[in-house]
């Protein structure tokens, strides 16, 4: 409640990536101060039985977890664990450090609860984050990294952008998630046609288990893609084959739109603010009919990340029952506030 009639009100007056940097400040102590993240996830976190999930290979204390894109760098993982979210996915990383696209490039839709944005995989790069995430700590909760290609590397060299960053933080994640969906890198959707799709899956594959095999470690994280719900059916349809042919852990579905039609905000607005992704309400049907799709596809050993317009225990709900294994937040956390992962998990727990 706090949150809902001060903070966000005064946080909605800065611009919307200042605002991010601003929260992002606070999380940041968090992770900074020793026992800090552990102390407050053991006051903030819900622990149920009841909401464990066994997937990929890992057990996720409850299956509400925060999407690729918050936490770009892997600067304050432990401190979002803390919240009560049950695992984070950080990046998307990048095997070279780049700056993203010109500012501004992050942009609200209150009336749509929505967020555009343009940022361009903006990260200090896949080498940077690795000393990072060499210090997770397991017991606060699961640590997905999510990758993609970097702006300056051609298309046909895409595989060995991601193979690179693979080998880097393959070592250091509980699972992979390989981004060919996101609309903000020049050419990238092309990469999820099929047939450019599964030579970069395969180079990903062979690099991070030739990494973990060189670290010692048992066994290589589970691969997974993210895809666009701009995709066509049947577009979905061959990912979903290629999941099944490949043995890939599962999929995360789904990125932001380009879309902008059934959008409540001024249309002269929307376009003035120029190209980019929309996540949030506007995309929540497209998700939940692309997770229907690909779980009518795919056997529950297969895991479903569901993402998108996830804001309520209602949202969450439906998503499980259409069979979802876990589920992912980012503008529903941004509008919802801190408490939301708890919200939500307690909901979940309640059924």
């Amino acid at each position: 409640m706090l949150y809902r009639t001060l903070l966000r009100p005064l946080l909605f007056t800065l611009p919307a990536e200042t605002a991010h940097h601003v929260a992002f400040g606070g999380l940041r102590v968090i992770e900074a101060l020793p026992g800090a993240a552990r102390l407050a996830h053991a006051i903030l976190s819900v622990r149920d039985p009841a909401l464990e999930v066994e997937a990929l290979g890992l057990r996720f204390p409850t299956p509400i977890g925060l999407a690729a894109g918050f936490d770009k760098d892997a600067v304050a993982m432990h401190a979002l664990l803390a919240l009560g979210f049950g695992f984070v996915e950080v990046g998307t990383l990048t095997a070279h450090p780049q700056p993203g696209n010109p500012k501004p490039r992050m942009f609200r839709l209150p009336a749509d609860r929505a967020l555009l944005n343009r940022l361009g995989f903006n990260n200090g790069g896949s080498a940077a984050a690795v000393p990072r995430l060499s210090r997770r700590d397991p017991r606060l909760g699961v640590i997905g990294v999510n990758i993609g290609k970097s702006k300056i590397t051609a298309e046909e060299d895409a595989a060995e952008d991601y193979a690179t960053s693979a080998t880097r933080v393959a070592p250091h994640a509980d699972y992979l998630v390989v981004n060919v969906s996101s609309p903000n890198t020049p050419g990238l959707r092309n990469l999820q046609a099929v047939e450019k799709l599964e030579p970069i899956l395969r180079a990903v594959a062979r690099a991070s288990e030739a990494a973990c095999d060189a670290a010692g470690r048992s066994r290589a994280p589970a691969l997974l893609v993210k895809i666009a719900p701009d995709l066509a059916d049947d577009d979905v349809d061959a990912c979903a084959e290629l999941v099944i042919a490949l043995r890939l852990g599962g999929v995360v579905a789904t990125n932001t739109t380009i879309r902008r039609d059934g959008l409540v905000s001024d249309a002269a607005y929307v376009a003035s603010l120029g190209a980019g992704g929309v996540s949030g309400a506007p995309v929540r049907a497209r998700s939940l009919e692309v997770l229907q799709r690909l779980r009518k596809k795919l056997s529950r050993e297969i895991a479903i990340i569901s993402v998108g317009g996830i804001e309520t225990v209602e949202h969450a709900r439906e998503r499980m029952a259409s069979g979802a294994t876990l589920l992912q937040l980012y503008t529903g956390f941004i509008y919802g506030g801190p408490r939301t992962p708890v919200t939500l998990a307690r909901g979940l727990a309640s059924r």
